[in-house]
């Protein structure tokens, strides 16, 4: 299990951006971790992968535990080895290497398993089989966004982090990331997914948070999440009714909107 508790982070010693941060991925299940642009889910991810230093950032408060061990500000690689690894924001394929290329390179930390590794995610995804290969660079977005997942997979991790897996992607890939996303999860690798899709994401997710200015703002069971008016109302732009909402200036339950924001 991944526990973060009470996390803040701070970037160029000034940059207050998580701000008591308390988070939880159960074994087995996928967690949805949802917001806006600058609310702080990708600064999540790099805390729990140890990639702040090179942001110029650090954990100032709190603690993030893996499986009972404390990984904060732990070595990016070993965070790997021991069983997380992350597809940031972006893809961030090795472009100019092939797809075979590109997944030799996910496989570093684990290469006794390297084959059994590969059979594994060109199962998960065939069309990766027929493009093995070829220059990553000259895939398709969808394309790539597989490649990324099945390079993160060749570690065989435990706890898979998909920092916006969605982003770019039309429609109908939109639906195969997610179906994938059930599949990998149905293997036994725990999910912490990162999205702003929150429909995508809660329709999958066992448990979800959403975040605003560095903290939770609210959290519960993914399809409780998805169905509660609040969620509706403020964070996926709809009214009880179904309606299209405008502007906050539009909300018509004052109370609600109160209680959201405070």
């Amino acid at each position: 299990m991944l526990e973060i508790a009470n996390v803040e982070v701070v970037y160029n010693e000034v940059i207050l951006v998580l701000r008591g941060l308390s988070i939880e991925v159960p074994d087995g299940q996928i967690v949805a971790l949802l917001g806006s642009n600058g609310a702080g889910k990708t600064t999540t991810a790099r805390a729990v992968t140890g990639l702040l230093d090179v942001h110029e950032g650090k954990i100032t408060k709190g603690s993030i535990t893996w499986n009972g061990e404390d990984i904060a500000g732990s070595n990016p690689s070993a965070i790997v080895r021991g069983g997380i690894s992350q597809v940031m924001e972006g893809r961030r394929i090795f472009a100019e290497l092939t797809v075979d290329e590109n997944l030799g390179t996910g496989a570093f930390t684990n290469r006794s398993k390297e084959s059994e590794n590969y059979t594994r995610v060109m199962d998960l995804f065939p069309r990766l089989q027929e493009r093995r290969n070829q220059t990553a660079g000259l895939l398709s977005g969808g394309e790539q966004q597989m490649l990324a997942i099945a390079r993160a997979l060749m570690a065989e991790p435990e706890l898979l982090i998909l920092d916006e897996p969605s982003l770019g992607l039309a429609p109908k890939l939109v639906e195969q990331v997610r179906d994938t996303i059930v599949g990998i999860n149905e293997q036994g690798t725990s999910v912490l997914l990162i999205e702003q899709n929150a429909v995508m994401a809660l329709s999958i997710a066992n448990y979800g948070y959403i975040m605003e200015t560095g903290k939770v703002v609210m959290d519960g069971d993914g399809q409780k999440l998805l169905a509660d008016d609040d969620v509706k109302e403020f964070y996926l732009g709809l009214h009880s009714d179904g309606g299209e909402k405008k502007s906050f200036k539009e909300v018509k339950h004052y109370k609600r909107r109160k209680r959201w924001a405070s």
